[in-house]
């Protein structure tokens, strides 16, 4: 097969076209042909590297999958070659007390296709029976490919985690991005009362207004604290979501209310903060780290998706073979929502 693999860290350089042999299966797997393969900036840190944490090169990136059953290991009796079907992208053992609780994003052998096991930049993949699921009725591969990772992570960050109630107000920082445009739009379903969201341009905002953001920042002009405050009318948000880090989590402190929740996936432009800790007792504020969700989460959330609740958001499609070139606009930021990756 004909696929993307990173065998050193690196710039595009390092992304790396070759072929490949198709994967075997084990017993309990499934042959998947890609159809669709959603980019995350996971896949950046896969090919640049991440100081302080090894990936297993060489590795085929990609974590967000929608294709067709292609053949069927041994011991899978209860699925059929040619059905359209979405990935999982949680890697989880299945039998530890975790993960027969739900609880298999906290499973000490948790990981993600793409980052400890080979992904989507690829004709074909090899996945667990239990991480394979229907394609959601009426969406495409390219539709069904933006979901898992990102619906799922901002899901489980603002009902796992945050638990955020109607009527309570929310920031949601870099709109633009995959785990966001979602928020905004959980936050929607969920009835919180004002959305705030953080992008860098008026079409970036515009599009978070049309997904459900009721005030919009550019964080380049305003001081979204500030604005926060005098929308709330100095009460301040109860939640904010992040995967921004050091750059903004100051500031989104200044944004809090009391008994507020600050919960971060991800630190894009720096993992250290510097934060108020006389704050975080007196006001009693929270701090809710939250990484991916379960796969229980996960068919929830595509219900809602099958019933006009939540909606993928698909910045462009792109062929297989200009992933180089997706990964860059990735990067560079020149993105609202996602970019997949397909394959006719």
């Amino acid at each position: 097969m004909q696929a993307f693999q990173v065998r050193k860290h690196g710039g595009p350089e390092a992304l790396e076209w070759l072929e490949l042999p198709t994967p075997e299966l084990r017993a309990d797997e499934v042959l998947i042909e890609v159809r669709a393969c959603a980019l995350n900036r996971l896949d950046l840190w896969v090919r640049n590297g991440v100081p302080g944490h090894q990936f297993p090169l060489p590795l085929i990136p990609g974590s967000e999958i929608a294709g067709e059953i292609a053949a069927l290991g041994s011991a899978v009796d209860d699925l059929e070659t040619g059905t359209q079907v979405l990935i999982a992208p949680g890697l989880s053992c299945g039998v530890c007390d975790r993960c027969v609780a739900g609880l298999d994003m906290l499973c000490p052998k948790y990981g993600i296709l793409g980052e400890h096991r080979d992904g989507g930049y690829a004709e074909f993949v090899a996945v667990p029976r239990r991480n394979v699921l229907p394609l959601p009725a009426g969406l495409s591969h390219a539709e069904s490919a933006a979901l898992p990772l990102v619906f799922l992570t901002a899901w489980h960050m603002l009902v796992g985690r945050a638990k955020l109630a109607p009527m309570e107000d929310i920031l949601v920082h870099a709109a633009g991005s995959g785990v966001s445009s979602a928020g905004i739009q959980i936050a929607k379903l969920l009835g919180a009362r004002h959305i705030f969201a953080t992008a860098s341009s008026e079409e970036k905002l515009a599009k978070a207004r049309a997904l459900g953001a009721s005030h919009t920042i550019d964080y380049t002009r305003e001081n979204f604290a500030r604005v926060v405050r005098e929308v709330t009318e100095g009460k301040g948000v109860e939640v904010v979501l992040d995967h921004v880090g050091g750059k903004t989590f100051e500031d989104s402190f200044k944004a809090l209310s009391w008994a507020g929740r600050i919960v971060i996936c991800g630190a894009t432009t720096d993992a250290l903060a510097s934060i108020n800790l006389r704050a975080v007792f007196y006001k009693s504020l929270s701090i809710l780290g939250s990484t991916m969700g379960s796969q229980a989460e996960l068919r929830t959330l595509l219900r809602h998706v099958e019933a006009g609740d939540l909606a993928p958001v698909v910045d462009r499609t792109l062929p297989l073979a200009d992933a180089p070139a997706a990964q860059q606009a990735l990067e560079e930021r020149e993105v609202f929502g996602k970019i997949v990756l397909i394959r006719d």
